[in-house]
């Protein structure tokens, strides 16, 4: 399995089987959506369990408390954008390719895994979960300010911005579509993944003769 469907299977959280209809793919989900619409901090256990119509020791099967489900959560949205930069496209040829196969690929994770990455852009480091998803971030953007400078170096991307500027560029454009894109509109995942490159790679690239 390839692409953004096959990074959401591999990024799928392991965990014991539970009850029938209950499962805890199903239980993340819910848990997810209260800790964006109620914040982490704000939302309880028992709220989660009144939202699945459930006891809170239902959810205790499955996870020892609210901190393991905002982990899986987290570390779900990062594997997936970590998978885009193992990815053939992401480790060979010129790194202005490369660079834009790895913004590509983070559209379509985030179409994939809206609430997960959602998620993750609204932690503020309060909790060690936290703060972990928040460095793993930081990795990633420093990978993705790599490949940016590499690209100037190449002579790809002009030279006359900031490498670390591009990359917060880049990434504020992809990350604002967590406030307006829906899965299942008018408008697909891979047609937003050609609108963020078309419009973002076509002001960076060089223009040789």
């Amino acid at each position: 399995m390839t692409g953004a469907a096959g990074r959401a299977g591999a990024a799928a959280p392991a965990g014991r089987r539970g009850r029938p209809g209950h499962s805890l793919e199903s239980l993340l989900a819910v848990a997810v959506e209260l800790f964006i619409e109620r914040g982490y901090e704000a939302a309880s256990m028992e709220e989660l369990a009144g939202r699945l119509g459930v006891t809170k020791a239902a959810i205790y099967h499955h996870v020892p408390g609210k901190g393991e489900l905002l982990r899986l959560a987290l570390e779900r949205a990062m594997d997936a954008l970590f998978a885009v930069t193992a990815e053939a496209g992401a480790t060979a040829g010129p790194a202005i390719d490369r660079l834009e196969h790895v913004v590509r690929g983070s559209v379509l994770v985030l179409a994939a895994e809206l609430p997960a990455v959602t998620l993750l852009l609204r932690v503020r480091g309060n909790t060690d979960v936290e703060r972990a998803a928040l460095q793993r971030r930081r990795d990633f953007d420093r990978l993705v300010t790599g490949l940016v400078r590499a690209a100037v170096a190449e002579g790809d991307v002009r030279p006359d911005v900031d490498p670390q500027v591009v990359a917060r560029l880049l990434f504020g454009a992809v990350n604002s579509l967590t406030e307006w894109y829906r899965p299942g509109g008018v408008l697909s995942a891979e047609a937003v993944a050609d609108a963020v490159v078309a419009t973002a790679f076509g002001g960076l690239r060089t223009r040789r003769p």
